[in-house]
């Protein structure tokens, strides 16, 4: 049985690929398997899977399947992995070479998750930007969300996390299918059901930054379900957490990092799309979530009851 699952989901990704896997089977720690969802690519991407499939067939196995989307292809991976760990690698991203030892002596004392950094790279494969955060020492999963969600810019992102696989199976956690957002309405959730984590100062995951962006590129009907998906995942999110032995506390900061990105995206509708989603925002009182314990959270508050008024939202 392998120590580490390595899940990429393929979709379209040729000109990426190579790069991709060759930083993965080249690891300095080899304990490892590499799970390829090829989620229904019309590119040349199955060629190149075939290529690596005969040569590592001991190290790498691939599923296809219809195109599901991100969130499903993820899913799939986490049935089938047998790695007592998993990590998500996105197939046009790529990760340096000792990731996995730098790992290993986090899976050596049976840490639950590990968290470590992202680097922003063009399509040139050039460093663009090194994405800091907070780095600790093993504590509880609930102290980690704590730690992170105020201080860390990439709190979210699926592939920047080393996890127990059981955590996935025992407590059935799974990415939200069809929707946007899948990493934001998950991993949160995922450090509280966590004994132990761990934040890493240690680069591992470069993270390419493409020209045709998807953010950078959707039409609009995608801005309104990228809008209304955070909603759902809101409601998910309450529910998830609903009977947890958690602090008041930590819900209230679960609560608002939620919050906080519905009302960012609010700006992104126009009128029509902005007054619905505005009144499902009064629906769940989600004003009510930014408590008013300092002058910042006041100052936020504030902002946001004015800018609904100028608005006549």
């Amino acid at each position: 049985m392998p120590k580490i699952s390595v899940i990429i989901p393929v979709y379209n990704t040729e000109k990426y690929l190579e790069k991709c896997l060759d930083s993965i089977i080249n690891q300095t720690y080899q304990d490892f398997e590499i799970v390829i969802i090829n989620d229904g690519s019309i590119d040349n991407s199955q060629n190149i899977i075939e290529k690596y499939l005969d040569k590592y067939q001991n190290k790498i196995k691939c599923i296809n399947k219809e195109n599901g989307g991100l969130s499903s292809a993820r899913n799939y991976g986490i049935e089938i992995a047998r790695g007592d760990y998993i990590i998500f690698v996105d197939s046009d991203d790529y990760i340096k070479k000792d990731l996995f030892e730098q790992l290993l002596p986090y899976i050596q004392k049976d840490i639950d998750l590990v968290k470590y950094k992202l680097i922003k790279v063009s399509e040139e494969y050039k460093e663009l930007e090194r994405v800091d955060g907070p780095s600790f020492d093993e504590v509880t999963g609930e102290e980690g969300f704590n730690k992170l969600v105020f201080n860390d810019v990439l709190l979210e992102p699926a592939c920047l996390y080393l996890y127990k696989r059981d955590i996935f199976i025992k407590n059935n956690l799974r990415f939200l299918e069809n929707t946007y957002h899948e990493d934001f309405g998950l991993v949160p959730i995922i450090l509280l059901y966590t004994n132990s984590i761990v934040s890493i100062n240690f680069y591992g995951y470069y993270y390419l930054q493409a020209n045709n962006s998807i953010t950078r590129n959707e039409d609009y009907t995608k801005t309104i379900k990228r809008a209304n998906d955070l909603l759902i995942h809101y409601d998910n999110m309450k529910k998830a957490i609903e009977n947890l032995n958690i602090k008041q506390k930590t819900k209230e900061n679960m609560y608002l990092y939620y919050t906080n990105a519905i009302f960012d995206n609010l700006k992104k509708l126009q009128k029509k799309e902005k007054k619905k989603y505005v009144q499902q925002i009064h629906k769940r009182k989600l004003l009510n979530n930014i408590k008013i314990i300092n002058l910042k959270r006041l100052i936020k508050r504030m902002i946001l009851y004015i800018y609904l008024k100028i608005e006549n939202l």
